[in-house]
């Protein structure tokens, strides 16, 4: 399916809040992680998806896969669910308008003006080949050969009650673009859902990565920002991921992702290190 414009902006120096995401402070925390990115560039793997399309499932598999195999100081993957296809058959229980927003905004940015799913952004550019191994590999690494621009640390604390507050800190290793702005998104792994309706019409789909709140643009002052909030643990798997990027060629300059907080060793692949 093929749509076509542009992302809203944000108030200065205010956090934009998404999908009921708050920012609070927070007390009495039971467990500390955090992670920091390294001193290269780490590609951000956007892929844009949706349970109405019946050519989406095998992208949908392809992220986990890739997931799964990663080095998360090499990419870090995030699945937006658009809600273009959704229709009286069948509405994408993750879709949301922001990401279909942002899809039509990073296309722009790079001189297109159609959107479609499945689609792949590493870095904020599309790659048409990223089902070729060689191709996906390519761009990547092409990215992680670069130096860092801004180092990204995010920290998470688990409460007795499952909730969890996370704190993501940019700080410019070299000076920024006046464009560039910092993002968080949560995001869940192992989704299921028995589609009843539309073109996967039977299906049981499988998700991971699935992005369920999104806070930014949230400005870069003085080289610096911070951006805080809180989630519900959900009892599935979930994390946090930050990122730099530029707004007016929608570069991603630097991304991390810190897995959920649990018990020592069970950190996931994502190198997040417990703290007591």
């Amino acid at each position: 399916m093929r749509l076509s414009t542009r992302i809203s902006t944000f108030c200065a120096h205010a956090v934009l809040l998404m999908s009921g995401v708050a920012v609070t402070a927070h007390a009495a925390p039971e467990r500390t992680c955090s992670v920091a990115s390294p001193a290269h560039r780490v590609a951000l793997v956007e892929l844009y998806t949706s349970e109405g399309c019946d050519s989406c499932p095998p992208a949908d598999n392809w992220l986990s896969r890739m997931n799964r195999e990663r080095r998360s100081d090499i990419f870090v993957p995030l699945a937006l669910h658009v809600d273009y296809w959704d229709n009286a058959q069948w509405r994408d229980r993750f879709a949301q308008p922001a990401f279909t927003a942002r899809q039509k905004y990073l296309s722009s940015t790079g001189g297109g003006n159609i959107v479609y799913t499945p689609a792949v952004f590493v870095g904020g550019r599309e790659l048409r080949g990223w089902s070729n191994a060689t191709s996906f590999d390519e761009r990547v690494q092409q990215l992680d050969a670069q130096p860092a621009s801004a180092d990204i640390r995010i920290g998470a604390q688990t409460s007795a009650s499952g909730t969890v507050a996370f704190d993501a800190r940019i700080d410019a290793r070299t000076p920024l673009p006046a464009d560039a702005y910092a993002y968080v998104a949560v995001y869940e792994d192992g989704l299921h859902s028995d589609v009843k309706g539309g073109e996967n019409a039977g299906a049981t789909l499988h998700h991971d990565r699935v992005t369920r709140k999104w806070i930014g643009p949230v400005p870069i002052v003085d080289g610096h920002a911070q951006i805080t909030g809180t989630y519900a643990a959900s009892g599935m798997e979930q994390g946090v991921v930050a990122f730099v990027e530029r707004a007016s060629t929608g570069e991603v300059l630097q991304a991390a992702d810190l897995p959920r907080c649990g018990e020592a060793g069970d950190a996931g692949s994502g190198g997040a290190q417990p703290v007591r």
